[in-house]
């Protein structure tokens, strides 16, 4: 298996996390896992609600700053890091900017082997889970559906609103030995 990084991009609420879960179990090497959610966690409080940071509307809108951006870029390049010491990661991520964002990443990755997946899910099925999950803004999980695949390039897409997240986790590791 040639593949370093695995580039999971949904909306929330789409099955992302789930799934990079799933592929931890399925792959045959090991695979570390990262996520954007973890990335806005480790953010210091002040920078959780703030037009510098990253902010949530009411309706579940997401506008992300400078100092975001800044520490954003940090992260990727860490990642890339990572892999380039020679371990395989799933990034678990959401596209707000669509093709800029997975440019960034690009850009991050560059000369690293990559597999680019979109995670798709019905908006009302995503905005179901969100309701269940009650940790996010309702409303983020139907804004963010379409927007984040805006102008992505693929090399596979699955979609959660029907498929459970182990088999498209042997939907993409099936990808990967082809």
């Amino acid at each position: 298996m040639n593949t370093q990084v695995i580039v999971l991009n949904g909306g929330s609420s789409s099955g992302k996390s789930g799934i990079s879960k799933c592929l931890q179990a399925v792959l045959p090497v090991p695979f570390l896992a990262v996520s954007i959610d973890s990335f806005v966690d480790s953010m210091p409080a002040s920078l959780q609600s703030s037009d510098a940071g990253i902010e949530v509307a009411a309706d579940g809108g997401v506008a992300v700053g400078e100092e975001f951006r800044r520490l954003e870029a940090a992260w990727m390049a860490g990642v890339a890091a990572t892999v380039r010491a020679g371990a395989r990661v799933v990034i678990d991520d959401v596209f707000l900017g669509g093709a800029a964002s997975q440019q960034r990443w690009r850009q991050a990755l560059d000369g690293l082997d990559v597999l680019w997946v979109g995670v798709r899910c019905d908006p009302q099925v995503a905005a179901g889970r969100e309701l269940v999950r009650g940790d996010r803004a309702s409303g983020m999980a139907a804004s963010q559906a379409a927007v984040v695949h805006r102008g992505v390039v693929y090399d596979l897409e699955v979609d959660t609103t029907h498929t459970e997240a182990l088999q498209c986790a042997r939907t993409i590791a099936a990808a990967l030995t082809d």
